[in-house]
């Protein structure tokens, strides 16, 4: 069962707009998407919150598919001695996924001289139209280095794992921003909901290495 209880530090913080400019940047750097669909998520995004906390996750044991089509083993996957900084994404996704996969591209540039220590994980939410090679096209297209790898498989595969990240809305249009961070040899996983900057999650990854 999955534990979870919020951080000391830190807790609520209201969307900026500061973070506002960054996610209506990454909305257009990450897709070109239609106006009207960024002008929706760039309000909905406007009474967002950032909610930290953290949980323990009792992950199943299952089989999902890397981007480069070798199968992959959780929990084992996420226990290779790195910090993990995981999201759940669907490449036809046009509002959350751009804006979260663009966060971690951006993070990913903030880690680079820490990045052979560090595991970026996008799991599928839709795997039924995302196979591994549509998951190479969108990894390519958010520059996503060899240290960031994204998955498919089954759907029963892809729902137990939400369900054990008390990620699943069920319906991959009630999907939310949220990124799950840990630190090896540690039970619990700080869990970030809402749109963060790239700075405040490669901090927290640079503090779980210190």
């Amino acid at each position: 069962m999955t534990r979870q209880r919020p951080l000391t530090r830190p807790q609520t913080q209201p969307a900026s707009p500061a973070r506002r400019r960054l996610l209506g940047g990454a909305l257009a750097a990450a897709a070109g998407l239609p106006l009207l669909a960024r002008a929706q998520h760039e309000h909905h995004e406007a009474e967002a919150e950032v909610k930290v906390s953290s949980a323990d996750y009792q992950v199943p044991r299952l089989q999902l598919v890397r981007e480069d089509g070798r199968p992959a083993a959780f929990p084992a996957e996420l226990d290779d001695g790195r910090v993990v900084m995981l999201n759940f994404i669907f490449t036809t996704c046009t509002a959350i996924c751009p804006v979260t996969s663009q966060v971690f591209t951006e993070a990913q540039g903030l880690l680079k001289a820490n990045l052979a220590k560090v595991h970026l994980m996008s799991v599928s939410i839709d795997p039924d139209n995302d196979t591994p090679a549509r998951l190479r096209e969108y990894a390519k297209r958010f520059s996503a280095g060899p240290q960031w790898n994204h998955y498919t498989g089954t759907l029963a595969a892809s729902v137990a794992l939400q369900k054990a990240f008390n990620a699943y809305r069920g319906d991959k249009m009630n999907h939310q921003p949220t990124t799950f961070l840990h630190k090896p040899g540690q039970s619990q996983w700080t869990r970030v909901d809402g749109f963060a900057p790239p700075s405040e999650l490669a901090a927290r990854v640079r503090a779980m290495l210190a």
